[in-house]
């Protein structure tokens, strides 16, 4: 196509903020209005990107190409292939679902609000197009202005720490990166991603290189125990944000590691692949134990994508075709089942203002739709045969216990810890004895006898008093827009695996012949 359609994709959403900076800041509606209706346009022009793409061609399509920055050999380069593509789909999805779930619960600074959004957008959706590792790093690294004004802004009660948090560990990961980056310009005088992949590095470069690299994307994913900012982070950010952080920016480091680290440094990759495995083995153990400790619905999800994320660099790491497929697979099932967790913890919030678990049960009678929605989320996160992690993960363990059966066992052995939590806090919060939520306590006593022995009618007329109900019309709407997606991808995982696989081939594992399973 002679129209730079990435161009395009990648900066309507800025476009979209300097048209809010026309609008008065007292104007919410025709922010909101603006938001959506910029989000959603890209999301239609990523649509016909998926159906222009050319499924059968592994190389990297719609690419633009132009030299910058002065007569430094660096470029304003981008291209999709069959990883990046889907990345920019789930990222041009999430938006407008994120800034119409906000339409109601964000009351200040909203054009503010909406500009932060679709900067983050631009920021995201160029950190997956780049094919310059200068690009890539600047819009790596600018994803964070946004998400730091997110979380400082609009966050909760501890949202100055958590933010602050979030930036330096985020912040300090990169460094590394970007010396990694200084000398391999330094080396070859270039930066182009294709061309650097086709380079044979010297063992001693490649190890120091890939260490400053794997500390970045480590900190990002995050794997254990660079991960300790995330439960802040999540608690603090309103609920658009902890879905943009899951669904979105947590897949820039398992990105990277696909992108450039393992094809870019074969011999340090396979030499640490161990190493990494063990991480990975540990975190899901580790933080999978911790989310059952957790009394707060948002902190037990957030350790829940720190286990999941440690079956993508499990599956990363395998350096065989199943296992970076499964993981590429997992990271996107994740993005989106992950994102409807968030969602129904943020609509649980707004209507009785704690994230508490101990504050709820018995919840199905009075919101069944939700409780159905939410049941239904919770199988797709333990991989219940039929929904979207199932495949991915799948695929994982096979090419891991292709490449190592210790690491695939006692992976295996961890997966029971994840139905243990999630189905326990199902059971909490939508079935057992009734437990009055806290804001709607000035009613009646939730210890009554009454309210024990009629739990049902006692929640349902309080509820009814205070105007909370089941969902509304735009809530069901955003989460049946997500199931949709994730039984599409349960159902029929050969149509997405079979353009990543491709892509994994040619453009991951070019350099692992004997893992071309």
């Amino acid at each position: 196509m002679t129209l730079p359609f990435l161009s395009l994709i990648i900066f309507l959403p800025l476009s979209g903020v300097f048209f809010l900076t026309l609008i008065r800041p007292r104007d919410e509606r025709n922010a909101k209005v603006v938001g959506l209706w910029i989000s959603s346009i890209n999301f239609f022009l990523s649509i016909i990107l998926l159906a222009k793409f050319d499924r059968f061609n592994a190389e990297y399509q719609f690419v633009e190409k132009h030299e910058w920055m002065g007569g430094i050999k660096t470029f304003y380069y981008l291209g999709i292939d069959g990883i990046s593509l889907y990345f920019v789909v789930l990222t041009t999805f999430l938006i407008p679902l994120c800034i119409l779930f906000s339409w109601n619960s964000i009351q200040k600074r909203v054009r503010e609000y909406m500009m932060v959004f679709l900067l983050l957008e631009t920021l995201v959706l160029g950190s997956f197009c780049a094919l310059d590792l200068v690009l890539f790093y600047i819009f790596f690294e600018g994803t964070l202005i946004p998400l730091f004004v997110i979380i400082g802004v609009w966050g909760g009660e501890g949202r100055i720490h958590a933010c602050f948090k979030f930036f330096l560990y985020t912040l300090l990961g990169s460094v590394f990166m970007l010396l990694a980056i200084a000398k391999i310009y330094s080396e070859f005088g270039t930066t182009e991603i294709p061309w650097l992949i086709d380079q044979k590095f010297s063992f001693s470069l490649e190890v120091w290189v890939w260490i400053g690299f794997f500390i970045a994307m480590a900190v990002k994913i995050p794997m254990w125990p660079f991960h300790t900012w995330l439960p802040y982070a999540h608690v603090e950010a309103p609920t658009a944000g902890s879905v943009l952080l899951a669904g979105v920016l947590l897949k820039l480091g398992g990105y990277g590691f696909a992108r450039i680290v393992i094809p870019m440094l074969p011999d340090a990759s396979a030499y640490f692949a161990p190493f990494v495995m063990a991480l990975s083995v540990v975190a899901i153990f580790y933080t999978s134990l911790i989310a059952l400790a957790q009394t707060d619905m948002k902190k037990l999800i957030a350790y829940s994508s720190v286990a999941h994320m440690g079956f993508v660099t499990l599956g990363l790491f395998s350096l065989n075709a199943s296992g970076t497929t499964g993981a590429i697979l997992l990271m996107l099932s994740h993005g989106l089942i992950s994102s409807a967790l968030f969602f129904m913890v943020g609509m649980l919030y707004d209507r009785f203002h704690t994230r508490d678990i101990k504050s709820y049960g018995g919840l199905y009678k009075s919101f069944p739709i939700l409780g159905s929605l939410f049941l239904v989320f919770t199988f797709a996160s333990i991989a219940v045969p039929g929904t979207s992690s199932f495949a991915g993960e799948f695929f994982v363990l096979y090419g891991t216990f292709q490449s190592n059966t210790v690491f695939a066992t006692l992976a295996l052995c961890g997966l029971i810890l994840g139905p243990a939590y999630a189905l326990w806090l199902y059971q909490r919060l939508f079935n057992g004895k009734l437990v009055t939520p806290a804001s709607l306590n000035d009613l009646t006593e939730a210890t009554s006898a009454e309210s024990v022995s009629f739990g049902y009618k006692s929640i349902e007329a309080k509820s009814h008093q205070k105007g909370i109900s089941d969902l509304t019309y735009s809530e069901r709407f955003i989460l049946c827009c997500l199931l949709i997606v994730v039984l599409l991808m349960g159902i029929t995982p050969k149509y997405f695996t079979k353009v990543i696989k491709q892509s994994v081939k040619s453009k991951v594992l070019l350099h692992y012949p004997a893992s071309h399973d």
